[in-house]
């Protein structure tokens, strides 16, 4: 976790406190659960609660200290509460073995990060659909290769991104569910010690279901589906930013980051003005995505257990998470506060001489009973001309005065198919299987 690339409210489900809270959370929740199966007393539990209800410091150096000797983290915890909570503590965790604790307290962890992150998605495809359609009809040209193609809308780029963070909020949702789970069923998972009731008690309680077959430790397939689908919204958060660097270079310039007051470019140029927030931005989806490949090397643990998984997840449960919070955080501000040139949209779709149009005089050539063969060599030999001529030819006049052309169209049907217009006529019905 980098402070630079961090928000608090994300940061603080992985603090020491906050697992640990979690963790007595469960440790309570199931000695509440054996107390009302009559496994333990019940002032074992009330005392456990009692003490909780004190709101006590979760004193973190105190823990390590104990671990520093036990060399076992849960140990150590458990250590600690009951030199706090005294004598009953004698009860807690009867029956489990500490991956019932740890996973859980991770599958808690990992859903509230997700509810975080959802948060994030809901804000960030607030602004773009405010901006696609404010930019709904925003004229500007369309690339494949990275070269003029055909005319497109800017908002037509905007409802594409919201199209796919939709989608990428579907896969959180679902990836969500599928980490929502509670194991607590002991040693190898065979619930030999401890209740099953115990454990759908403690899921309930901590709004997780409950691991059909956990071994020990919940199957990591789901967690490699859940750090899968981050590496997924990274990819979308990488492609929306490579755009928006691509339309800021100075000879595009069809839209910009916000350049604030006082901002400076270059420590050497002043005049500079850099794409910096969506550079950063790429760069954080590269971290997002290089957790997913060890997450994807955790499904293969030693028959019931080992810890191979644990020093993984250490680095990838918080760090996936804190930097996919914050780069959703800035690519929102960055698309809210993007500015945007319609005027040099315009002219750099006419930069090329009408050759956008190329298309639609094909497509009549054949249709006035040229073969398409014939169609693509009449357009293309013009199409070049406009090329070579670097845009200063005009594919409009030098197609008016190829006699091969006209002898299948006449001049005005030719012009007719330089309407940028056309182009648009089905943008409404884009926007309506996008935003209805």
């Amino acid at each position: 976790m980098v402070p630079r690339y961090s928000r608090a409210a994300m940061t603080a489900i992985w603090s020491p406190e906050a697992r640990f809270g979690i963790w007595f959370e469960i440790e309570a929740h199931a000695t509440e659960a054996l107390a009302d199966l009559g496994v333990v007393p019940r002032s074992a539990a009330d005392a456990l609660w009692a003490w909780w209800a004190t709101k006590p410091e979760i004193d973190v150096a105190a823990i390590d200290a104990i671990e520093a000797v036990t060399k076992h983290d849960v140990i150590a915890f458990l250590t600690w509460v009951a030199d706090n909570v005294g004598e009953e503590a004698r009860y807690m965790h009867q029956g489990m073995t500490s991956s019932d604790v740890l996973d859980t307290c991770l599958s808690v962890q990992l859903v509230r990060a997700s509810d975080l992150l959802l948060a994030d998605i809901d804000a960030l495809l607030a602004v773009l659909k405010r901006r696609a359609l404010e930019h709904k009809y925003t004229p500007t040209i369309g690339r494949s290769h990275g070269i003029h193609a055909e005319p497109t809308t800017f908002g037509l780029k905007l409802a594409e991104a919201y199209a796919e963070f939709s989608r990428n909020r579907d896969r959180l949702e679902a990836a969500r569910a599928d980490i929502a789970t509670c194991a607590i069923s002991g040693a190898v998972g065979t619930f030999a010690n401890i209740d099953p009731r115990v454990e759908a008690h403690v899921a309930a309680k901590l709004g997780l279901s409950v691991e059909p077959v956990s071994t020990q430790v919940i199957p990591r397939d789901r967690h490699a589906m859940f750090f899968a689908t981050l590496g997924v919204i990274a990819g979308s958060i990488e492609r929306l930013a490579t755009e928006v660097r691509h339309l800021q270079r100075t000879e595009v310039l069809e839209a910009e980051e916000y350049f604030s007051p006082g901002q400076k470019g270059s420590s050497a140029m002043p005049h500079k003005r850099n794409p910096v927030l969506t550079e950063n931005l790429t760069g954080l989806a590269r971290m997002v995505r290089g957790y997913v490949t060890p997450a994807l090397e955790n499904v293969a643990l030693w028959h019931e257990r080992d810890i191979s998984h644990s020093s993984v997840e250490r680095y990838i449960g918080p760090d996936a998470t804190i930097t996919l919070d914050f780069a959703l955080g800035r690519l929102t501000g960055v698309m809210d506060k993007l500015l945007v040139y319609p005027a040099r949209m315009q002219k750099n779709l006419d930069r090329m001489g009408g050759l956008v149009h190329s298309q639609r005089v094909l497509l009549a050539l054949t249709q006035a009973g040229v073969s398409r063969e014939d169609a693509y060599r009449l357009v293309q030999r013009n199409a070049m001309q406009v090329w070579e001529s670097d845009g200063q030819l005009s594919l409009l006049e030098l197609l008016k005065a190829d006699a091969d052309v006209t002898a299948a169209l006449s001049v005005e049907e030719i012009e007719d198919k330089f309407d940028l217009a056309y182009h648009f006529s089905q943008v409404d019905t884009i926007f309506e299987r996008v935003f209805a």
